[in-house]
């Protein structure tokens, strides 16, 4: 888990309640398997020092990073480009050493309460943008993205439940809700995402593989979307750009680490 305070779960009271922990104790009752969690993410963390976080992981020689950043560089209004310059950096040493790497993109910051109008309008605005910015950067440095969006958006806005008690970090319940959109796409990054679980959803449309800003800009507005690169007729790159593909997937279900646990141990005794 590489990030801000999004990734360490800032604002819940047990480490059992961060999203780390709630995805790392999922990816192991999927793959039936251990797993090991490493949480490198700092709180206040902006994208200029995921190096420094980057370094660490590399160094453990993890299979997959998750990431979530951006927050920050709104807040402090850092230039889009020079935020995603640095996550690209990160994305593309990470997968050059074999990692694969899913981004959780910038949430919607319009939902933050302390933040007044007009700010809260210009938040929204400056999030998203920041969101589509980063899935253009992080697809063309072999990653995938997720928006999270409309996770920390229209629920937020609307169920005090999902904020802890400082009203900017999510709750318990506002993180379960970030991890169930997130895993998904974790658990195919490293091949343990059940075909069974995508039935029943909406068949791929015609148009889902679109040049990269198009699709960044989809995905942007669509909680849980996934961008990640694509090809056509043997191609990763048109005319526009690079290709990207969307897909979105049903959230899921997210197992406590008792929950996981106890499974577990019923596995073991039949």
């Amino acid at each position: 888990m590489l990030g801000d305070s999004s990734a360490v779960g800032l604002g819940v009271e047990h480490s059992s309640q961060t999203p780390g922990v709630l995805i790392a104790a999922a990816l192991a009752e999927l793959a039936e398997r251990p797993v090991r969690l490493l949480r490198l993410a700092v709180s206040g963390a902006r994208s200029a020092q995921l190096d420094v976080q980057v370094d660490q992981a590399l160094a453990e020689g993890p299979d997959v990073a998750l990431i979530m950043i951006g927050a920050n560089d709104v807040t402090s209004r850092t230039r889009p480009a020079d935020s995603v310059r640095h996550l690209a950096d990160a994305v593309r040493r990470l997968t050059a050493a074999g990692c694969e790497v899913v981004v959780g993109t910038c949430p919607d910051l319009g939902t933050i309460r302390p933040i007044a109008q007009p700010l809260r309008t210009l938040a929204r605005r400056w999030s998203r943008q920041m969101a589509a910015a980063q899935t253009v950067a992080v697809v063309e440095a072999g990653g995938r993205t997720v928006s999270l969006g409309s996770v920390l958006g229209p629920a937020f806005a609307s169920d005090r439940d999902m904020f802890s008690v400082d009203e900017f970090h999510p709750s318990a319940h506002g993180y379960a809700q970030a991890a169930a959109v997130l895993l998904p796409s974790v658990a195919d990054a490293v091949g343990v995402w059940p075909a069974s679980a995508d039935r029943g959803v909406r068949p791929i449309r015609r148009g889902t593989v679109r040049p990269i800003e198009q699709a960044a800009a989809r995905a942007a507005s669509r909680t849980g979307t996934e961008v990640q690169p694509a090809e056509v007729r043997g191609s990763d790159t048109g005319p526009w750009g690079a290709w990207a593909l969307l897909r979105r997937r049903r959230p899921t279900g997210i197992p406590t680490p008792e929950e996981a646990r106890e499974s577990a141990e019923a596995s073991v005794t039949a």
